[in-house]
This record gives C-alpha cells, structure tokens and sequence, in this order.
C-alpha cells in the first residue's frame, strides 16, 4: 500500500506518516521532498474570473489528486507489477459529501485504473478562486484535445447551433493545435487551456491510467463560467476506443485504457449528481466509430482542411512527436479514414503495418488476431463478457460499433498484407 497526501500547505502533517508521499495544492512547501499541483494557479484562475462554487472546486482538486497519486506510484512495484494498492488522502473544503460516495468514488477509479483504491477525506482545503464573473455567452463545455474526435466533436457542436467553451490540457505540440482549432471554430476568445501543473521528484509511472480525471476536472470547473445552472459536458470519442475491447485474453481490463469507458463514465455522472453539480457527461458518438464520425461530420470542408493534421498516437513523444502508425490508435486512425475515403497525409514513422518490424509489432499482432477471431468464430464469441456492463437496450448498438470497427482494421491489415 502506498500512501499518498494532497493537502493545502497549512493543512500538510508534520512530519508525514512514515512512508508517504505528499503533495500540496496551489502553492509549494519549505518542507523537503514536497510535490506541488496546480502551483500559481489561483491569481491566473482569479483573473480570468473563476469564482467555482465549493462543490465544483473540491471537485477539481479530487481529479487533480488522483492524477497525482496515478503518476506518483510506480506499477513495477506491486505486487504483480501491474496491480497497485492506493491510499489517497485528500484535504477538501467539506468532505461530508465525499465521504458519502467514498464507496462509489473507490469502485469508480478501480474501474478507470485497475488498481486498488482507499480514500480518506477531510478538512481543510484551499478555498476556491474568488474571481469576477465576466458574462458569458457560450451555452455548453466541449473537450478539445486536439485529436481527431475532439475536432469532429466541435465541428459538429457549432454546425448544429452551439457556442461551445472549449477545454484543453496543455501537452506540448497540441497545445498550438488546440488554440487553432478553438479559433477557427468561433471559440478562441473563451478556449481554456490549462495544465494541471504536477510536480514532484522521482521516477513516473508512464501508464498513467487515470490521466482523463484531470481533464474532467477542467471541464467541470469551466461549466462555472457558464451563465446556467444547467451545464452539459460534450465528450467526443468515439464508441470503438471508448469500449476499448480487449483484442486478446491478456490485454483485459485495465491493460487497455478506459478514459472514456462507458460503466466509468455512468459512475462519474453519478457522482457528479450526488455532489449536486448540475453537469451532464454527453457522448454523442458512443455508438459510432471513428470512420463514422468522420463521415458524417456536419462540415467536410473544415474537416478534410484539419483531420490530418490532428494527434492520435499513443506513443507521440516517442517519435519526436510524429505518429508510429502501429500502435492500436494509429492503426484505428488509418481504418477510419481509409473508411472515410480521403488520402491520409498524416506522417507515420511506419506508413505501412508491414515495415513495422517483429520487435514492436505487438498491437498489430492483437489486431490481427482479434479481426481474425471476430471473422472466423463471430463477433459474439470474440466479446465474450465484454459488453456486460451495457444496458439490454445499448448491447446490440456497442456490438455492432465493435464489429464495424475490427471490419475497418481488417481492411487496413489486409491493404498491408499482414493477414
């Protein structure tokens, strides 16, 4: 079990339990060996007029201290050198609700991470930003990551009428992306764009499961700039990489990412309802695939101007920020505009799976044999339990998002010779 605390300065222990390893919110310690969150974000938040309500910002300061706590232990050291055991305190200005939902708030991230987390919550949290409210005419929050479905998803928000308030997660390259596309949309002048600013000393865990929880947080905390009570929250992903189905035995559960997973989503909107924040989690395109989303997309024009131009690799820093054009978001990324139909002009350090090399052609292998396994045994056989989590009503709609997207794999694995 490893202990992390992220506290206020003032609330911090003295000395920290044998062990922990602790974090501060807003501003940094004197203390030795203290990681920071968010450092200096108070004045920037109050000067573009942040005035949260306290439900909202404990919000906030709950999802930046789980992607604090994911980041800061390392899965090499558990146990089974993937499971880890969490303990994570957080300071909070009223805990009460929190404690509440402690059980669902512990199943949820067990869900989203695949590990094992204890919670404790108590007093003594940074109050929030006291800002002046600037009158706002937008109508919803949308995340805009800079990949292709968060384009797609504010594509088609401002085509059907909305004024979107988008929300970045600074991240190097798509930082400058994400400010272009916000304002080619009509949304520069309220693009938020942000970085949750963790900081501590030591070796990162790079799996970083629960890294959504942070972006989730902005996006919450982005609704208080809304002028109503009443906010929804657009997640474009599309229903393929949202279920993430594992594509072989070994690569179930937490060993593929679940950022947008739907049973995480339904327990993150519930928690949203029982901490009384009136914010509605909208996935649109749950039972769409990528090459649908892009086929459909309300403005093709601006679409063919930008798709390729968009991030969707897993391993982008790896190449100096260039797709590998072999990992499972790749390959998926080729299948859907393949299925568009457009020329992919997107620079792939492997154009074609077959140049990929048998060293790292791990993701290929699982694609192939889960498109293989689908076609010769079925669709139901290859899902198994997958879908169990799905209501009787959204079952079929999820199978046949699953079937049309390992179909589109199958003709990019083909058009390479790999199967």
């Amino acid at each position: 079990m490893m202990k992390i605390i992220c506290s206020s300065v003032d609330a911090l222990p003295d000395p920290l339990p044998s062990g922990a390893l602790a974090f501060t919110f807003l501003k940094s310690s004197s203390r030795p060996g203290i990681g920071r969150i968010a450092n200096g974000w108070l004045r920037k938040l109050e000067k573009e007029g942040y005035a949260p309500s306290v439900s909202v910002w404990d919000f906030v300061l709950f999802c930046f201290s789980v992607y604090a706590a994911d980041v800061a232990v390392l899965r090499k050291k558990s146990a089974d050198g993937w499971t880890r055991q969490i303990e994570l305190d957080i300071t909070l200005n009223d805990p009460t609700p929190w404690d509440v939902n402690r059980q669902l708030v512990e199943k949820m991230l067990r869900v989203l991470t695949g590990d094992f987390w204890t919670l404790q919550f108590s007093a003594g949290g940074p109050v929030p930003p006291k800002g002046q409210r600037r009158l706002c005419d937008r109508d919803c929050v949308a995340l805009l990551s800079g990949g292709l479905d968060s384009l797609i998803g504010g594509i088609d928000a401002v085509a059907h009428g909305h004024k979107p308030i988008f929300v970045s997660q600074r991240a190097f390259e798509d930082s400058a992306r994400q400010t272009k596309y916000a304002n080619e949309l009509g949304g520069g002048e309220w693009h938020q764009q942000w970085s949750h600013r963790v900081v501590f000393k030591g070796k990162k865990e790079t799996s970083t499961r629960a890294r959504s929880m942070a972006f989730y947080g902005l996006a919450v905390l982005a609704t208080s700039l809304l002028p109503m009570e009443k906010t929804e929250i657009l997640v474009a992903e599309n229903g393929f990489i949202s279920i993430n189905p594992p594509l072989l035995p070994g690569r179930m559960a937490s060993f593929s990412t679940r950022t947008t997973y739907p049973l995480f989503m339904s327990m993150l909107q519930e928690l949203l309802i029982s901490l009384n924040i009136k914010s509605s989690l909208i996935m649109p395109y749950r039972f769409k695939t990528k090459g649908e989303m892009l086929e459909e997309c309300a403005d093709q024009s601006m679409l063919k101007k930008h798709a390729c131009d968009t991030t969707s690799c897993g391993r982008f820093r790896t190449y100096n920020r260039t797709h590998c054009g072999r990992c499972v978001p790749c390959m998926v990324r080729k299948a859907a505009i393949q299925h568009w139909g457009q020329v992919d002009t997107t620079h792939y350090k492997f154009p074609s799976l077959s140049s990929a090399g048998k060293a790292k052609a791990d993701d290929p292998m699982a694609v192939a044999c889960a498109v293989l396994a689908s076609e010769q045994q079925g669709i139901d056989a290859f899902l198994g339990a997958t879908l169990s989590f799905a209501s009787q009503a959204d079952r079929p709609q999820f199978r046949r998002v699953i079937e049309q997207g390992l179909r589109d794999l199958g003709v990019v694995l083909r058009r390479d010779g790999i199967i």
